[in-house]
């Protein structure tokens, strides 16, 4: 029997040609992310929320050999039982795990054993996806492609944990150089209307397209009138938020957030500097001088609450953004491979009224991660993947530009810590009617 029952989340793959190619592109792009590092890089663990992105090439595969080769695939043996421990990440149906903060102490297997980890792993991948006439084909193809998606969140997770690690390491260390580009000017920001209304949000499992279970069911939802912002909010305007005394105006922030400050004495955003000679931001291609056109990034969900009461509006519900995304026809313009959040223009971004939407940060809302009106966990131990953390979480709307372009959607729900800074989260703003 497979290690869980799909049910009517099965959507039945019949081009497992395409299946086995995109399995094999996502396996190859996170050892492209890992090639620009040394196996030095790939062992360091900078904070207990980041992991070393060996650990992230080894624990992908993990979930491969996990929940599809060892209950789908006929005499298949690990290739090293102790992995199963060092490997897992938080599945405690699975068993006990190494201890989070401490996987940068793993120093041992060593990177060249984990890449041979990989290469078994896929050995194997690709003979079981090979086999139409297997009895779980169906299953064994939803859980690959959702391997494939949980994959991407890994190599979204590398960029984000490395960047953290390289800005304690000093002045120069850089992951990807820049190319120059022109010093565009964001467009100017405007409001989106939407009419009070019954709609629906959610993804609509009848309809072809993988989706996290915690995505639906589809449902419906009223909103009252409100108004979304054009654009994201951007580092020079963030900035006059500062210099207005933003930080020290206990009436703008949460009580949590005010102690959050007072704890972190923290006076701007994740990553900024200020110099003898101005503003400067630390980036996947090193400290650079902060860009006041590019959206503000690395903002706690204090922060960006605090922002919006500053500006005068506040932050929009999951339930807002979702259906201003679906009315305005969001396009996807995302900046992956530039690693670092862009300016806003209609020029690059096509005829939208709602810039900016997927692709450049991470949008905090309002909303507590909770599950949508008749949400079931997936059966078996993979239903620990979302169901489990749907406390004390907000949810972010998106995507960045360190998410892989065909992994986000209108209806993904990321959720992260109230306090969390070190992924690529923004602002946009929302505001009520009249």
């Amino acid at each position: 029997e497979g290690i869980m029952a799909l049910d009517s989340m099965v959507t039945s793959i019949t081009d497992r040609n395409a299946l086995l190619k995109r399995f094999q592109s996502v396996r190859q792009l996170s050892l492209d992310l890992a090639g620009l590092l040394s196996p030095e890089d790939c062992q360091i663990q900078s904070m207990p929320d980041a992991s070393p992105t060996k650990w992230h090439l080894a624990h992908t595969s993990w979930f491969y050999e996990t929940f599809i080769l060892v209950p789908h695939l006929k005499g298949y043996t690990r290739l090293n039982e102790e992995f199963n421990y060092l490997y897992n990440s938080y599945y405690n149906g699975i068993g006990e795990q190494f201890s989070r903060p401490k996987r940068g102490l793993v120093t041992r297997p060593p990177l060249s054993a984990v890449i041979e980890y990989r290469q078994y792993i896929d050995k194997y991948m690709a003979e079981l996806l090979a086999d139409e006439a297997h009895p779980h084909a169906d299953e064994i193809a939803y859980l690959a492609e959702m391997g494939t998606h949980h994959e991407q969140q890994h190599q979204e997770l590398i960029l984000s944990d490395i960047k953290h690690a390289f800005s304690l390491g000093g002045e120069n260390v850089i992951y990807k150089a820049r190319k120059p580009e022109a010093a565009n000017k964001a467009e100017q920001l405007t409001w989106f209307d939407v009419a009070e209304g019954l709609y629906e949000i959610g993804h609509d499992s009848a309809n072809s397209g993988f989706a996290f279970d915690n995505e639906g069911p589809r449902h419906k939802i009223w909103l009252d009138g409100f108004q979304l912002a054009s654009r994201l909010v951007t580092n020079g305007e963030y900035l006059r938020f500062i210099e207005d005394g933003g930080y020290s105006n206990p009436d703008l922030w949460l009580s949590e957030g005010w102690y959050f400050l007072a704890k972190k004495q923290r006076q701007h955003p994740g990553y900024w500097q200020k110099r003898a000679d101005g503003w400067y931001q630390y980036t996947l291609s090193g400290w650079l001088p902060l860009n006041m056109e590019e959206s503000v990034c690395h903002v706690t969900f204090y922060e960006a609450q605090a922002y919006a009461m500053w500006a005068g509006g506040r932050l929009p519900t999951e339930q807002e953004w979702e259906v201003a995304a679906q009315l305005a026809g969001t396009i996807d313009d995302s900046s992956y491979g530039r690693f670092h959040p862009q300016v806003a223009q209609k020029s690059v971004q096509g005829a939208s009224p709602l810039l900016q939407m997927i692709g450049d940060v991470w949008q905090w809302t309002l909303s507590s991660y909770a599950p949508y009106p008749g949400f079931e966990t997936l059966k078996g131990v993979v239903g620990e993947y979302n169901g489990k953390f749907m406390c004390n979480q907000y949810v972010l709307r998106g995507g960045s530009c360190i998410t892989a372009p065909e992994h986000v959607r209108l209806t993904y729900r990321n959720f992260f810590p109230s306090h969390i800074d070190w992924q690529f989260t923004g602002i946009r703003l929302a505001k009520n009617n009249g």
